[in-house]
């Protein structure tokens, strides 16, 4: 059992004991706080506490961490459909409905059971056991291209060309209705929904910088064909940027209509171009992941409609 504890000083009095802990534990989510206090796991003054509990100055913190339990992650025989690979990296077109990787109650049929089918043991520890090989991850709806890792030199090589933001990404994508111009820039800050925990937002109070571009390729029948290109990476981040346009992905149940009037599985959003200088001796790479087949079908189906 890890034992943790605080007394609280003035420049904390009126935080939440959440927001307290996820602030000075930044090894631990937030969420995962809140699952531990739940837990009844800490305590103020001695007393149980909610996760909405203010504190006041002088206030005497204990959190009892329980020891991890990590789930064995098991490889899978998963046909992979490999875009480029070496000795460091490998780059894959991930399928849509297909999870990066393991977590809570989902250990099997994710891309990294599949890796560690294909690569055996040659895959970086920096993830910990859940996230062998993985730098970066799309939502399991959306198709296309991602990068892991064979090694940890490879490993930190890659997630330092996605924190200086020089790895190259560009989306292809379907959005509701006709945008008006050839070209935007969105510059808008991404955080955590207020209200929805699920969910991402534009939040300028809170949010970490996000900037995506978009460029018309085509106008369709209530529908534009587009191209993201990403200079930062946030979670959601296209699909979200682009409702707050007021031209939400089609077929994104979150962000966008509920109704899915084209019987589509998740967002129409794929990573079709994935550019990186290779760890070892830095000359460029560039992958291509050809369109998939459902996506190919539903703009077919809006041209012609059109």
């Amino acid at each position: 059992m890890d034992v943790h504890r605080f007394q609280i000083s003035t420049e904390w009095e009126g935080t939440r004991v959440d927001k307290f802990l996820s602030s000075n534990l930044e090894f631990l989510s937030r969420s995962y706080i809140q699952k531990m206090i739940g837990e009844q796991r800490v305590t103020v003054k001695g007393r149980m506490v909610k996760a909405n509990y203010v504190l006041s100055a002088g206030d005497e913190i204990e959190f009892c961490i329980p020891p991890s339990v990590e789930p064995q992650i098991l490889p899978q025989d998963i046909p992979l459909d490999i875009l480029y690979e070496d000795e460091d990296v490998i780059v894959v077109n991930k399928p849509k409905g297909m999870v990066v990787h393991p977590s809570s109650g989902h250990y099997s049929d994710t891309l990294v059971n599949a890796l560690l089918f294909h690569c055996r043991s040659s895959l970086s520890g920096i993830n910990g056991v859940m996230r062998p090989g993985i730098v970066h991850r799309i939502d399991k709806d959306t198709t296309g291209s991602i990068i892991a890792c064979k090694n940890d030199f490879a490993h930190e090589s890659i997630a330092k060309q996605l924190k200086e933001h020089t790895i190259l990404r560009r989306y292809r994508a379907i959005c509701m209705g006709r945008l008006k111009e050839d070209e935007y820039t969105i510059n808008a800050p991404i955080g955590r929904h207020p209200t929805e925990r699920k969910k991402m937002a534009i939040n300028r109070q809170n949010g970490k910088p996000a900037i995506t571009h978009i460029k018309v390729l085509e106008r369709l029948n209530n529908a534009t064909y587009i191209e993201c290109c990403l200079e930062t990476g946030r979670t959601h981040q296209i699909r979200v940027h682009l409702s707050s346009l007021g031209h939400p992905l089609l077929g994104d149940e979150i962000y966008g209509d509920s109704r899915n009037k084209y019987g589509l599985q998740g967002q129409t959003l794929h990573a079709y171009i994935l550019g990186f200088s290779h760890p070892r001796d830095g000359h460029f790479i560039e992958t291509k992941a050809e369109l998939p087949v459902y996506f190919e079908n539903l703009l077919r189906k809006l041209q012609h409609s059109s």
